[in-house]
């Protein structure tokens, strides 16, 4: 614990800055380094300082379990900011819970979880899949092409996405699992399979440096992305920034946030994070989590009083914030984030078109107990109360 009430409190952060999924991780990194100078430029936690230790777990999950642990045992850290991937979450969960430690977990998962020690800041599945599978199977048709990279997250996503599409009378005409480090004649062979069988959409989980492996692909067999195009939980500003941004024109992504949000509080952080990192990086949805979560966090530390993290449990339900995305709420029951549901479409400079969006926040449903767009019984909107 915090020793005196002027000691810095220290945050553990756990992002690859190497590895498979290092770019969207060195994304996340770079926002919670905003938000944590953003904090302390405000006086801190009542003039405390947030030090952040940071980690390369290199996209291991082995390695993230071995650094989370020395995090906490060594470092005496209570707070811990990371993760990307399911299976890294996975493999960290159970070190969290034994030492009673937090972990904010800032990426869009498969749901079908809940840990008292986990605040989970990033889109469930009732946020992201089913919006994504209302408007490919209203625009584009219910014969669906389903590829993924192979882990956990994929998998679990896909097995809902068949759910929806089934549910509408559709067709599921492949599901295709690619490892993590797939090359390039990989990702040509799947495409060339699309072609062949000329399917409505592609739904793809892939994550990583095979993004750009597939949708490289995709054009090189000349599939044609405004008749066929890619739908993607995965693919976001970053990953296009690493390929021919031409490349992602007409693909599209269901996110919460996407760089091209028109809002202060958005215009406000992209200022402030261009003029912080540069002009070249991009924002994406799990760049806007892990950001967003770091000002929650810091609030709850001010009304708590400091790290404790069963003081933190009990102030963290129920708190809201003006995040680039919208107002988002921590959810009392489920430590689930309410978000703002969008389908965005790419254009030729690897930014995203918002082409449908909800009418306001979502309360995410992590054990997608309604299959419905609209909330089911139980899960309205709160009344605003407004935390600061």
């Amino acid at each position: 614990m915090t020793s005196s009430s002027s000691d810095p409190i220290k945050i553990g952060v756990l992002f690859s800055s190497s590895g498979v999924t290092s770019a969207i991780e060195l994304s996340q990194q770079r926002a919670t380094i905003l938000a944590a100078e953003e904090i302390n430029d405000a006086g801190g936690i009542d003039g405390r300082e947030l030090q952040l230790v940071l980690r390369d777990p290199a996209s291991t999950p082995a390695r993230y379990a071995t650094l989370i642990e020395q995090l906490i045992v060594d470092e005496q850290i209570r707070v811990v900011m990371g993760c990307y991937m399911s299976s890294t979450r996975k493999a960290v969960m159970p070190l969290v819970e034994r030492h009673n430690a937090l972990l904010f977990y800032p990426t869009l998962y498969e749901g079908f979880e809940y840990s008292r020690n986990v605040i989970y800041t990033g889109a469930a599945p009732n946020q992201n899949s089913l919006p994504l599978a209302d408007y490919m199977l209203t625009h584009f048709g219910s014969r669906v092409f389903m590829v993924g990279s192979d882990y956990l997250y994929p998998y679990e996503s896909n097995r809902i996405m068949s759910d929806l599409v089934y549910e509408r009378g559709g067709e599921k005409l492949a599901e295709v699992y690619l490892p993590l480090d797939a090359d390039w004649d990989s990702y040509l062979a799947v495409a060339k399979r699309i072609a062949a069988q000329a399917p409505d959409f592609v739904f793809s989980t892939v994550v990583g440096t095979g993004i750009a492996h597939l949708y490289r692909a995709f054009a090189e067999v000349g599939l044609d992305p405004y008749r066929t195009p890619i739908g993607s939980l995965t693919t976001s500003e970053t990953e296009v920034a690493a390929m021919d941004a031409a490349l992602g024109e007409g693909h599209l992504t269901a996110a919460t946030y996407f760089q091209s949000v028109d809002n202060p509080v958005n215009r406000r952080c992209l200022a402030n994070y261009h003029r912080r990192f540069g002009d070249h990086h991009v924002t994406d949805m799990c760049w806007e989590a892990a950001y967003f979560q770091m000002h929650v966090l810091a609030n709850a530390m001010r009304q708590c009083g400091g790290d404790d993290v069963n003081a933190l449990l009990n102030t963290l339900p129920g708190l809201e914030l003006d995040a680039p995305q919208g107002r988002v709420r921590i959810d009392e029951h489920n430590h689930h984030t309410y978000l703002h549901p969008r389908i965005g479409r790419l254009d030729r400079r690897g930014q995203f078109e918002i082409v449908s969006e909800a009418s306001g926040w979502t309360r995410a449903d992590p054990f997608v107990i309604s299959h419905s767009l609209v909330e089911p019984p139980g899960l309205a909107s709160p009344a605003a109360e407004v935390q600061r």
